[in-house]
């Protein structure tokens, strides 16, 4: 801590980091020993969090992550998307495919970015806002791989068929991105990948991940 920080606010903020990291939620006393702190500090930054539902107590004392988080996430997508767009952009033009950043939500691989070449004559129309099943596609079994601590050999992930009859998928997961999961791919109207497409969206990835950093 320095002159210039509010050690209040910073106490608040690792609560809530906290209580990001555990699914069942955090007793006042567990949360007074992670911090360091007496107990009637953590009730008072509970009490605070609570009114700008940020924290929330379940009947049994737990204190867990708030719905008002949500609102502040839904803020985060437009950020990273500005950020992920130029390389997103060089991608595409370069591979001549659709390029696309697709973060985690929930159980679920959200695109949350798209761009479009603009030189070919065809390419899959792929639209920020699709969904779908983390385990099926590219860009979702890339984050699965990624998550589980697989090497993932040659570090991308290749698939063909999975969404779209006759589409083809390449993606490499972000990397060294604090609190974010997702990766960064192409989707394309092929039968198989061209092999210079793999590790061109592993640079992309990198890229993007630099970005966010």
């Amino acid at each position: 801590m320095t002159a210039e920080t509010s050690q209040t606010l910073d106490r608040g903020l690792r609560v809530l980091k906290l209580l990001a990291d555990t699914d069942h939620g955090l007793t006042v006393t567990e949360l007074s020993n992670k911090l360091g702190v007496n107990r009637t500090v953590v009730y008072r930054l509970l009490a605070t969090l609570e009114q700008h539902a940020l924290v929330r107590r379940d009947l049994g004392g737990r204190a867990r992550v708030g719905l008002g988080v949500l609102r502040l996430g839904r803020q985060v997508h437009p950020l990273v998307r500005e950020a992920a767009m130029p390389a997103l952009r060089s991608l595409a033009e370069d591979i001549g495919a659709t390029a696309h950043l697709t973060l985690v939500d929930g159980s679920e691989a959200l695109a949350v970015a798209v761009v479009e070449p603009t030189w070919t004559d065809y390419h899959v129309a792929y639209r920020a806002g699709f969904r779908h099943p983390l385990d099926r596609g590219a860009a979702g079994k890339a984050i699965l791989a990624a998550r589980q601590g697989k090497s993932n050999e040659p570090g991308y992930t290749l698939t063909h068929g999975e969404l779209e009859a006759g589409a083809s998928g390449a993606a490499a997961a972000l990397v060294g991105v604090t609190g974010l999961e997702g990766s960064v791919g192409v989707v394309m109207l092929a039968d198989s990948v061209p092999e210079r497409v793999g590790p061109r969206v592993m640079d992309a990835a990198r890229e993007v991940a630099d970005a966010l950093r």
